[in-house]
Order: C-alpha cells, then sequence, then structure tokens
C-alpha cells in the first residue's frame, strides 16, 4: 500500500494544502509547532475517520473559524488506485459527516462506517493496529516497550490476526457451556419423564379399562331393546303415513294429469306452427345452395382446374383443390426451407461482420493506447534525460566541491585523513600552554604578595623572611632576590603567553582542516548515492526506451490486423446483400403460391359450404318429419292420461285413510315415551365412553411417555457427545494459537535481532531474547541480561522502533496475497534520541528501505534527518494568519552543490 497524495481543506492549521509523496524516504521537516504532524493526522483520519481521534471530536479537526473541511487521500494498493474523501460540516456546536466515499475501480463505498469497514478489509488491520504497527504517533515511540507483556501479546496477536482463534476459543467455551445447560435440562426432563411414568403405572389404568368396557356392554344391550320398540313403532308410523302420503298423492297425480293434458294440446297446436316455418326455412337453404354452387363454379373456372366440366362431382372438384393445395404447399415447404437456410446464413454472416468490425475498433483502440503510452513514455524519457544531465551536473560539482575542500589542506602541516589525529595534538598542545601560563600567573601571583608582605617588615625595621629585627636577621638581602625571581617569571609567562597565541592559530587551522575533512566525507557519500541514483535512472530510462519501442511496434502490427479485419467485413457485406437479393426472390414467388393457396382455399370453403347447406336441408326436413312424429305421440300421450285420471278417480276409499290416521296417531305417542328413556340410556353410554376415552388416553399418554423417555436419553447422549466435542475444538483453538504464536514469536525474535543488529553494529549489546508471552530481554556482550527499561532513554526509543519495524517487517512477510502493508509512518522519532542515536536511526530508515519497504514518512525538525531524504517537505507557519503551509524542499545532494557553490 502507497499514499500518492493527500488534499486538505481548513483542516486543523491547514487552509488549503496538497501534498502529493513518492517512493523512498519522505522528511517532512519544520520547527516544533509548525503542523507537520498534522499531515500524518489527516492521512490517519481520512482512512479511519473517527477512530483516529482518540479522544477527540470530529469539530477538533475543523479550522477554527471555519464551517467545514475536507480531506481527500489518493492511495494504491495490489495494483489498484483508491480514492478516499471525507466531508465534515459544523451544524450548531458538533461537526457531522456530510460526504463519506471510498472509489474503488469496479464503484464505491459510501458512509463512514461502511468506509472504513472496507479500509479495514483491504489492509487487514483496524484504526489500532495501523498504530500499533506502521504508525509511530508522537510521544508513543516507547509505547510496546512500556507495555505490559499481556497487552504486548494482544498488540502482536491481533495485527497477526490471531485474535479470531481466540475468539473461536472463546465461542466453543461458549458453546460448550450452551451445550452443557441444555444438558443438564434435558437430564431434569428425562427424571421428570421417569416419575410421570411411575405415577400413571401405579393407576393400574388396564384394570380400570376393562371394567368400564363391561358397564358400557350392558348399557349398550339396554339401548338396542328400547330402539328394536322404537323401530317397530317407527314402522308403523312410517306405513299410516305412507297410507296418507299415498292419498295426497293420488290427488295431487290427479290435479296434475289435469295440468298436463291442458299442456298436451297447446304443444300440439305450436309443434305445427314450427313444422310451417321449417318448410319455409328449406326453401331458404335450397335458394342459398344454388347460389354458393354457382359461386363456386365460377372461381373453379377461374382457377383453370382440370375438372370434368358441369357434370363434375363435389367430390372431384374437392380431391382436385386438395391435390393443387398439396402441391404448392410441397413447394412453400422447400421455399420456406431455403428461406430459413439463406436467412440462418446471413445471421450468420451479419454476426461475423460484427465480430469483425467490433474486432478491429478494439485493435484500432489497442493501438491508439499504445501509441498514448508511448507519447506518454516519449515524455517521460525526455524528463529522464533532462533529470539525468542535470544530476550528472550536480555530480560534477560534488567533485569540485570535494577539490575545494581538498585544496585547504595544500601548505597544512597534515594530508587528509590526519586531520583529526593533527587536531588532538592542536589540543592538547594549546591545553599544555594554558596549563603552564596558568601555574606562571599563580607563582608570580604568589611572589608579588611575598615582595608586599616583605617590603611591609621591612619598612617596620624587620626581616622580609624571617621576621626578626634586620640587624639580627641572616636573611635581609631575600627581598632582591625575590624580585629578580619575579622578573625571571614575567619573562618566562611572555614566552608562554607567544606559545599560546601560536597553539590556539594551530587548533584553528586544524578545526578548518577537521571541517574540510567532514565536508569531504560527506560530499563522497552524496556523490556514491547521487551516482547509485544515476545509474538507476539510466536503467530506468533504458527499460521505457525498450517499452515505447515494443509499443510502437504493437501499434503498428494492430492497425495492419485492423486494416485486414475492415477488408474481409467488405467481403463479408457484399456477400450478405447478394444473400438478401436471393432472399427477396424467395419471398415473391411465395407471394404467388400464397394468393393461390387462397384462392383454393375459398373453393374448398365454398364445396365445404355447399355440403354443409346439403347437410343442413336434410336436417331441417329432418327435423319437420321428426316434430311429425312426437305430435302423434303426444296425441297418444293425451288419450292415456285422459283413461289414468278416469282410473285414480275410480281407486279413491275414504275408510283406509281413517285408518291409517288412528295407527299414526298411536305410534307417535309410543315413540314420545320411549325417545327420554333412550336419550337418559345414551347419556349413560356416553358418561362410560368418555370415562374409557379418559383412561385411553392415559395409557396413551403413558406410551407417549415411554417414547419421549427414550428420545430424551438419545437426545442427552447426543449433546453429551456435543460436549465432548466442544469442550476438544476449544482445547484445539487455545493450541493452534499457541503454536502459531510461537512461530510468529520466533520469527520476530529473529527480525527484531537482524534490525537491532543493523543499528548496534560493534556496540555493547548481543542480543534480544522473546519468549512466547511477549517479554523482552536484552543481553549485553558480557552475557548480562536488561530489562528494556534498564537501556536509557535514547537507547530504549531506537529499541522500540527497531521492535516496531521488526513487527512491520513480520506482517509482510507473513500475509498470503498482496503485502497490504501501508508505509512505515514516523512522527519525531528524535524526541528522546541524542545525535549519536539519531545517526542510528538514520541507518534503521536506510535498512528497512533496503530490506524492501517502499515507502518511509518521517515527520521530524532535526536537521539530521534531511540527509537520509529522497524527497524532502518543508512546513512553516505564517505568524500572522497561524497558517501552516508546505513547501518541497531541495534533495540533500541539492543543498550541497548550493554549499559548495558559496
Amino acid at each position: 500500500m502507497r499514499v500518492l497524495s493527500l488534499r486538505l481543506k481548513n483542516f486543523k492549521c491547514y487552509g488549503e494544502a496538497e501534498l502529493g509523496l513518492e517512493d523512498g524516504v519522505t522528511v517532512v521537516h519544520g520547527v516544533n509547532g509548525s503542523g507537520k504532524s498534522t499531515l500524518l493526522e489527516a492521512i490517519f483520519f481520512a482512512l479511519y475517520g473517527s477512530k483516529a481521534l482518540d479522544n477527540r471530536t470530529l469539530d477538533d479537526v475543523i479550522t477554527t473559524g471555519e464551517e467545514e473541511t475536507s480531506v481527500e487521500l489518493t492511495f494504491s494498493h495490489d495494483g489498484e488506485r483508491y480514492r478516499i474523501q471525507r466531508e465534515l460540516k459544523l451544524r450548531g456546536d458538533r461537526a457531522t459527516t456530510t460526504t463519506c466515499v471510498l472509489e474503488l475501480s469496479d464503484g464505491s463505498v459510501e458512509g463512514a462506517r461502511d468506509v472504513r469497514q472496507a479500509v479495514t478489509e483491504l489492509l487487514r488491520m483496524d484504526a489500532d493496529a495501523f498504530v500499533n504497527c506502521a504508525y509511530v504517533r508522537q510521544g508513543e515511540v516507547n509505547k510496546l516497550i512500556h507495555a505490559s507483556p499481556r497487552e504486548r501479546q494482544d498488540m502482536i496477536d491481533e495485527l497477526l490476526q490471531l485474535g479470531a482463534l481466540e475468539e473461536y476459543r472463546e465461542r466453543a467455551s461458549e458453546a460448550r457451556l450452551g451445550v452443557k445447560d441444555v444438558l443438564d435440562r434435558q437430564e431434569g426432563a428425562l427424571e421428570k419423564l421417569r416419575e410421570q411414568i411411575e405415577q400413571k403405572e401405579h393407576k393400574e389404568l388396564h384394570e380400570r379399562l376393562n371394567g368400564l368396557e363391561s358397564r358400557r356392554a350392558e348399557v349398550t344391550e339396554q339401548i338396542d331393546n328400547y330402539s328394536q320398540q322404537r323401530d317397530a313403532a317407527q314402522a308403523t308410523l312410517e306405513e299410516a303415513e305412507t297410507t296418507l302420503e299415498q292419498y295426497e298423492d293420488t290427488r295431487e297425480e290427479i290435479d296434475v294429469l289435469e295440468e298436463e293434458i291442458e299442456a298436451l294440446r297447446s304443444t300440439i297446436k305450436a309443434t305445427e306452427s314450427e313444422r310451417e316455418e321449417l318448410l319455409e326455412a328449406i326453401t331458404a337453404l335450397e335458394d342459398e345452395r344454388s347460389e354458393t354452387e354457382a359461386d363456386r363454379d365460377e372461381t373453379v373456372a377461374s382457377l383453370a382446374l382440370e375438372v370434368s366440366g358441369d357434370s363434375s362431382s363435389e367430390t372431384e372438384i374437392r380431391e382436385t383443390v386438395e391435390d393443387r393445395l398439396d402441391t404448392i404447399g410441397d413447394r412453400d415447404e422447400e421455399l420456406r426451407d431455403q428461406l430459413q437456410t439463406q436467412q440462418i446464413e446471413i445471421e450468420g454472416k451479419q454476426n461475423e461482420l460484427e465480430t469483425l468490425r467490433s474486432r478491429a475498433e478494439e485493435l484500432e483502440d489497442e493501438a491508439a493506447e499504445a501509441r498514448t503510452e508511448a507519447s506518454e513514455l516519449a515524455e517521460t524519457i525526455e524528463e529522464d534525460e533532462e533529470t539525468i544531465e542535470q544530476r550528472t551536473e550536480k555530480r560534477a560539482n560534488l567533485e569540485k566541491t570535494i577539490e575545494t575542500a581538498r585544496a585547504t589542506f595544500e601548505g597544512a602541516p597534515v594530508d587528509v585523513g590526519e586531520a583529526a589525529a593533527y587536531h588532538e595534538e592542536c589540543v592538547e598542545a594549546r591545553d599544555e600552554c594554558q596549563s603552564e601560563l596558568a601555574s606562571i600567573d599563580a607563582k608570580i601571583e604568589a611572589l608579588e604578595s611575598s615582595i608586599e608582605e616583605g617590603q611591609a617588615l621591612l619598612a617596620e625595621g624587620n626581616c622580609p623572611e624571617c621576621g626578626q629585627p634586620v640587624e639580627d636577621s641572616p636573611h635581609v638581602d631575600v627581598l632582591e632576590e625575590r624580585r629578580e625571581e619575579l622578573a625571571d617569571l614575567e619573562d618566562t609567562r611572555e614566552s608562554c603567553v607567544e606559545a599560546l597565541e601560536e597553539a590556539r592559530g594551530a587548533l584553528e587551522s586544524a578545526e578548518s582542516l577537521v571541517e574540510a575533512e567532514r565536508t569531504i566525507r560527506e560530499i563522497q557519500e552524496r556523490i556514491s548515492d547521487a551516482t547509485t541514483l544515476l545509474e538507476e535512472k539510466r536503467e530506468r530510462l533504458e527499460e521505457r526506451r525498450e517499452r515505447r519501442e515494443t509499443l510502437l511496434e504493437r501499434a503498428v502490427e494492430l492497425e495492419e490486423t485492423a486494416a485486414a479485419k475492415r477488408e474481409t467485413s467488405a467481403e463479408i457485406e457484399a456477400e450478405i446483400e447478394s444473400a438478401r437479393e436471393q432472399l427477396g426472390e424467395i419471398n415473391g414467388e411465395r407471394a404467388e403460391i400464397r394468393t393461390e393457396r387462397e384462392t383454393l382455399e375459398t373453393v374448398a370453403d365454398q364445396t365445404d359450404r355447399l355440403a354443409d347447406l346439403e347437410q343442413r336441408i336434410d336436417t331441417v326436413r329432418e327435423k319437420r318429419a321428426s316434430k311429425a312424429e312426437l305430435n302423434d305421440e303426444r296425441r297418444d300421450r293425451l288419450t292415456e292420461k285422459r283413461e289414468r285420471k278416469r282410473e285414480l278417480e275410480a281407486e279413491f276409499d275414504p275408510s283406509k285413510v281413517e285408518e291409517a290416521r288412528t295407527k299414526k296417531q298411536n305410534a307417535r305417542d309410543y315413540l314420545e315415551q320411549v325417545e327420554p328413556r333412550l336419550e337418559e340410556l345414551e347419556e349413560t353410554r356416553e358418561e362410560v365412553q368418555g370415562a374409557i376415552g379418559a383412561v385411553e388416553r392415559e395409557l396413551e399418554n403413558l406410551e407417549e411417555l415411554r417414547a419421549d423417555l427414550e428420545r430424551v436419553k438419545a437426545r442427552c447422549e447426543d449433546l453429551q457427545s456435543l460436549y465432548d466435542e466442544a469442550e476438544t475444538l476449544q482445547t484445539t483453538y487455545g493450541e493452534l494459537r499457541a503454536e502459531l504464536r510461537q512461530r510468529n514469536v520466533d520469527t520476530l525474535e529473529r527480525l527484531l535481532n537482524e534490525t537491532f543488529e543493523l543499528v548496534y553494529q560493534n556496540d555493547s549489546y548481543a542480543s534480544i531474547d522473546l519468549d512466547g508471552s511477549y517479554r523482552l530481554t536484552v543481553y549485553q556482550k558480557d552475557g548480562e541480561a536488561l530489562e528494556p527499561e534498564q537501556l536509557s532513554g535514547g537507547e530504549r526509543a531506537l529499541f522500540n522502533l527497531s521492535l516496531r519495524c521488526a513487527i512491520y517487517r513480520l506482517l509482510a512477510e507473513g500475509v498470503e496475497g498482496a503485502a497490504p502493508m501501508p508505509p512505515l509512518i514516523l512522527d519525531e522519532p528524535t524526541v528522546f534520541l541524542d545525535s549519536g542515536h539519531v545517526t542510528q536511526l538514520v541507518s534503521l530508515i536506510e535498512s528497512m528501505r533496503q530490506l524492501g519497504v517502499e515507502q518511509i514518512l518521517v515527520v521530524s525538525h532535526d536537521e539530521e534527518l534531511v540527509g537520509a531524504a529522497d524527497d524532502l517537505v518543508r512546513v512553516e507557519k505564517d505568524a500572522t494568519s497561524n497558517r501552516s503551509r508546505i513547501e518541497r524542499g531541495e534533495p540533500p545532494e541539492a543543498a550541497l552543490l548550493a554549499a559548495g557553490s558559496d
């Protein structure tokens, strides 16, 4: 993953700013408080939104006095390009997100939460993992060192995605506990089922069922006896009712017969009228048949069909028409097949034509793209050639600067490479002179004081040496000796002062030689770096030239292929036009066939119409004759009904009717008495039946309980097995996590030692130990073990940076597929470092670059880090507006050239 560009508007201390980032080491340089770290915070915020703000709120990122802000970040990953845009706006005293979009190659993701989730999935790390791995924020350089082993373990496990295994282990544990709860409930249900079965077995249900069934048989027998008597009374009642009904039926039948006799008379009259109407219909149909036959004959004549003439039968005409229809139908089928074949051929050629044209367009587009890319490469080649020329000139200027520095040693007492030793000699000489001068000054001061005291004693008449009276003192001349000694010391002091001045002059010369020697070394390193960059640039230039030639050749080849396909498409288009002409001829012939078929079908329809009319005439005649027969039958039925009416009137007997009414009343009286008794017995039987049903249900429930008992037993066995499996799965996840963690620990320890060794070459530390709990121990070369906290502040910070870099390498090497690593970002990493450790930090950055880290971003106010930059970004703040601005700094070699020219 590489950051390509960042664009800000009203973000914290920036009004409007835009920053493009290249591969390699980019140093963002500026004084403290100028807004350097804000650029890194903007990148972090663009990726993760509010999750990147710690305890701050969204309104904290909006520039004071403004109402809205926007951040736009463009980055690439695994060959794809992405762009994130976030816009905030103040609503009252709170800021809300108005726009949050992640643009992908195949669409976009919108919404703060969805964008953050998409970025987390893309980079395979959330905001915390990003900070713990790639983004060393200001003041957090010692975060991993100060973390407890448990916290460090959680951080690294989360980065290496081992937290998922712990989550799975916890899920397995929760599942195991859940299964245990269900198992306990099932075992409780099993015990309850056993108690219920035991209670029902004590009721002796089968004995109770036998007694109830015997009682039901007795009641049923009584019911059957009363039912038989009731059925006999019911039969008598029904027989009496039948007799009475027969009387009523006879009376009704006589009435019906009278109505039917009258209806038959009316029907016979109406049918005779219908026969007259049918006779008129026959006459009309015969007229229509004559007209249709004349039309048919005229149509047959127009077709010139080979029939025998007026005497031709309907069958002959129909057969002739059908034969002709078959003939033209066969021809039409043949033409339709030809038409279909021709259409398929045209469609195939049309598809082939479209394919050729489409392919020709694609080839032309590819050729145009190749030429466009070749043109862009040509511009890039010109830029590369200009860059190579400039860098060659810069290297030549650097070499001249070295010659200028070497000229400093002309006439010097030492050669290049001996300045440091000469400087030390000069320092020693100066120090010796200063020491000797101080000693002489002390002696002079003591002598002067002694002479003053001697003169005072002598003025009092005492010896200046022993303080005795002069006449008695043996040391009266000592004062003159002291004056002579003082004069000698003053002469010696003058010589010493001259020697000190000479030593100081030599020291100043030595310091200038040391500075010149340092400048020579630095410029030699820059020349070496510039030479390497120049060679790389030349190699890339050659590759681009070859690529451009290949693209141009490819464009010519594609254009020739496209032209060939367009020629082929023109030929196919001519073939399609010819086929369409043949298609028109076939359609013309088919149109003639359709016209003849329609005429033939008209003849066939007319012939069928004649047959239909003949049939209808016969049908109407038959119908008229049928109605005559119906009237004859109706007259016969009229005679029969009159005779039946006379018979029914003769059968009527009033005494049988009265006897039937008496039997009906007696039967009703008995039924009214027997029904209540039967209802009482039925209720008794229902009660017994209900008791039997209750016992049977209890027996069924007993069997169900026994079946439930077996089912719950099996369920308990399954749950016990599932519990054991969940316990095994929980253990497996734990062991797998421990095994993977140990593998990562071993790899991380190796990478950490490699990185630490690059930083601390020839120093006092031998190795670093990282145990399975992520506890860190540093071993000195004498074997003594140290906790990281025992290191000095600078060593501890550098140690933590080495650990961060090792974790970065572990993730880059251990993730399958394209390593989703963001740039290595260091925010003010020199806070706890002295000048010596800053040099080691530069070595660490260079080693990470050599190990393949494509992009490293360093924010610092330290001037020494500028020398390690491939690209320099300077940040300044306007004291009046309190707004920061970004300026591109000169590359390090350019700065050296400028210094050399001065």
